[in-house]
């Protein structure tokens, strides 16, 4: 696994990610920077990365979630529930590949987030 550093606005989160072709493609597009977008409690931003959908991509994942979504493409972290959720669990708009997880979510910090800060992704050195 590699750890990253997700920066956002004043916000730090460190994550893991697996052993996927899709986090092979995240990895191989770091360091990068993009834009916040909100979508319940889901942040995502624009990543230059392809991946194709994997054999066990999902809709519904777990909070903590980091997830490749290929209609954008899009870099997604889950941390509660998205409009289109039934039950607080976290659900994407369509299916994703899960890529790696935060090692802490810290629900004040995400819930900060606002539409528009600048991501900064990079490896963890």
């Amino acid at each position: 696994m590699s750890r990253i550093k997700i920066s956002i606005g004043n916000s730090v989160f460190y994550a893991q990610l697996k052993q996927t072709p899709t986090a092979d493609a995240i990895r191989e597009a770091l360091p990068f920077e993009a834009s916040a977008n909100i979508w319940g409690h889901e942040i995502y931003f624009q990543v230059p990365a392809q991946a194709a959908l994997e054999p066990n991509a999902k809709a519904r994942v777990n909070v903590g979630d980091l997830a490749y979504w290929p209609s954008m493409p899009a870099f997604c972290i889950f941390f509660g529930a998205t409009p289109v959720s039934h039950d607080g669990t976290p659900v994407a708009a369509s299916a994703v590949n899960v890529f790696g997880y935060l090692e802490t979510v810290d629900l004040e910090e995400l819930r900060g987030v606002r539409d528009g800060e600048t991501v900064i992704v990079s490896i963890d050195n």
